[in-house]
C-alpha cells in the first residue's frame, strides 16, 4: 500500500474568504482560528473578509495562510487521515513543521507571524519582485539570470517552471530575454524578492527567533526546502536559511515518491502544488484538500 503526504502551499493562492467554509463545517477548524485570533487579533477577519491588497502584504499573508492550512490539516487528522510525510513550500514549511510535531500550534503560529514581519520589513528596503518563468528548463532560466547582477532563480517548481526574484528595475529586460529564449515570465502576487540574497537579514533574524524556541523531535518525516531531503537535527539552520535560499520543490517531490509516497494532498487555498506535482509525475495521485475531503466524506 502506498503512502500519503501532506504538502502545504506558500504565498500566491490566498483569497478573501479562505477557510470560512472550513470553520462553519468543522469545529476543529474553528478552534484553530480561535487560537490564531487569541495571538493575533483579526486573523480570521482578514482571512474571511480581507481585501486582495491587504492579503498580499506578507505580514498578513503568512499568518492567514498558516491559519487556513493548519485548520484544514486538523480536519484531516480529526478524521483519522494521518500523513506518512510532510513538506511545505516556503511559509508552508512552517505549517508542515508544526503538523509533524516540531512546534505546538501556538508556537508555530507565533513563528510564522514573526517570519512574515521580518520578510516584509526586508522586502520594503528594496524595490523587488518575483515572476514565474515557464517553457524553459531550469538550466536555461539560470543562464538568463546569470546576465543580471540582481535576478536569481529561487524556486525550482516542476519541469518547465522556475520562479525568479530580483530588482524590479532589472525585470523588464529579464522578461525580454526570457521571451527571446522561447519562454514566458509571469509576475507573481507577492511583494519582495523571497528566497534570494535580498532576504539574508530576515533569515538571520528568524534564526535568532528559532534559537529561543522549544523545538521537539518531529513525529513524521519533514522534507527540507533547502536540501530536498528529510530534516536533520539542524532545524534552526534549515528553517531559517530557506528564507534566503532556493526552494527545491521538484527534487522534494521526486524524493518523496522514491520513498514510497504515491498520494499527495495539497493543503492550502488553491491548487498550485497539485498542478506542479502532476507535471513532475503523472502516475501519482495529487488532490487538493477540498477534493480529498469530498472523496472521503
Amino acid at each position: 500500500m502506498g503512502k500519503i503526504a501532506f504538502v502545504f502551499s506558500g504565498q500566491g493562492d490566498q483569497y478573501s474568504g479562505m477557510g470560512k467554509e472550513l470553520t462553519e463545517k468543522y469545529p476543529v477548524a474553528a478552534e484553530i482560528y480561535k487560537m490564531c485570533d487569541s495571538i493575533r487579533l483579526g486573523t480570521s477577519e482578514q482571512c474571511f473578509n480581507g481585501t486582495e491588497d491587504e492579503l498580499k502584504e506578507t505580514k498578513n499573508t503568512q499568518p492567514c495562510l498558516f491559519a487556513m492550512e493548519l485548520s484544514a490539516a486538523s480536519v484531516l487528522i480529526d478524521k483519522g487521515i494521518h500523513p506518512d510525510a510532510v513538506a511545505g513550500f516556503s511559509l508552508g514549511e512552517v505549517v508542515a513543521a508544526t503538523v509533524c510535531g516540531m512546534f505546538d500550534n501556538e508556537t508555530g503560529f507565533r513563528l510564522v507571524c514573526k517570519r512574515g514581519e521580518l520578510m516584509q520589513s526586508e522586502a520594503e528596503k528594496f524595490d523587488t519582485s518575483m515572476a514565474a518563468v515557464v517553457k524553459l528548463t531550469s538550466e536555461q532560466v539560470s543562464e538568463v539570470c546569470g546576465k543580471y547582477s540582481d535576478v536569481y532563480p529561487v524556486n525550482f517548481n516542476c519541469p518547465g517552471q522556475v520562479t525568479v526574484s530580483g530588482l524590479s528595475s532589472q525585470m523588464p529586460a529579464f522578461f525580454a530575454d526570457v521571451k527571446a529564449a522561447g519562454g514566458r515570465a509571469i509576475p507573481l502576487k507577492v511583494k519582495g524578492a523571497f528566497h534570494s540574497p535580498f532576504m539574508n537579514e530576515a533569515a538571520n533574524a528568524f534564526g535568532e527567533e528559532l534559537e529561543k524556541t522549544d523545538i521537539k523531535n518531529g513525529k513524521v518525516t519533514l522534507y527540507s526546502n533547502m536540501t530536498a531531503e528529510p530534516y536533520t537535527d539542524d532545524v534552526v539552520g534549515l528553517l531559517s536559511k530557506q528564507i534566503c535560499s532556493p526552494v527545491q520543490w521538484e527534487k522534494i517531490i521526486r524524493n518523496m515518491i522514491d520513498n514510497g509516497i504515491d498520494t499527495f494532498i495539497e493543503i492550502g487555498p488553491g491548487r498550485t502544488l497539485t498542478n506542479m506535482i502532476k507535471k513532475i509525475d503523472t502516475e501519482v495521485t495529487a488532490l487538493t484538500v477540498t477534493e480529498y475531503l469530498a472523496e472521503v466524506e
